[in-house]
C-alpha cells in the first residue's frame, strides 16, 4: 500500500506488543487501542478511573496529533472498561475532550485488560 503511514510518537505510550500507535490510509487514521500508560515510563498512571480515563485521552490526542488531526476528527470510539459502573465517571472525563458533534461510540465492559487497566480506548479518525 503506497499510501499507508504508520503514526508513532513518544508522547505516547510506546506499543507493548506487535502493533502500531496507528496507521494512516488516505484521510483516516485507525488509533490501537490505548490504556493509560505514562508515555516513557510503561507504568499506569497512578489513581483511580478519573485519572486513568484522563490519561488514555491524552494519549489519544498525542497520536491523533502526530498524525496530523486531533480527538476533534474522530469518527468513532470503542472504549473498554473491567467495571460499567465506571460509565458515568468516563463520560464525564470523555466530555472535557469532545466538543459536539460527538463521535459515534461503543462502550464494553471486559474481564481484563493489560498491565490491570481499567479503561482501554481506540478511536478512527478521518481527518
Amino acid at each position: 500500500m503506497s499510501n499507508r503511514a504508520i503514526i508513532s510518537t513518544a508522547d505516547a505510550p510506546a506499543a507493548i506488543g506487535p502493533y502500531s500507535q496507528a496507521v494512516k490510509v488516505g484521510d483516516t487514521v485507525w488509533l490501537s487501542g490505548q490504556i493509560p500508560l505514562v508515555p516513557g515510563t510503561a507504568e499506569l498512571v497512578t489513581g483511580g478511573i478519573a485519572a486513568q480515563a484522563r490519561q488514555v485521552f491524552d494519549n489519544l490526542a498525542a497520536v491523533a496529533d502526530a498524525a496530523g488531526g486531533s480527538l476533534q476528527h474522530a469518527v468513532k470510539l470503542n472504549i473498554s472498561l473491567t467495571d460499567l459502573t465506571d460509565f458515568a465517571t468516563v463520560n464525564d472525563i470523555m466530555a472535557g475532550y469532545f466538543q459536539e458533534p460527538y463521535p459515534a461510540r461503543a462502550c464494553v465492559q471486559v474481564a481484563a485488560l493489560p498491565k490491570g487497566a481499567a479503561i482501554e480506548v481506540e478511536a478512527i479518525l478521518v481527518l
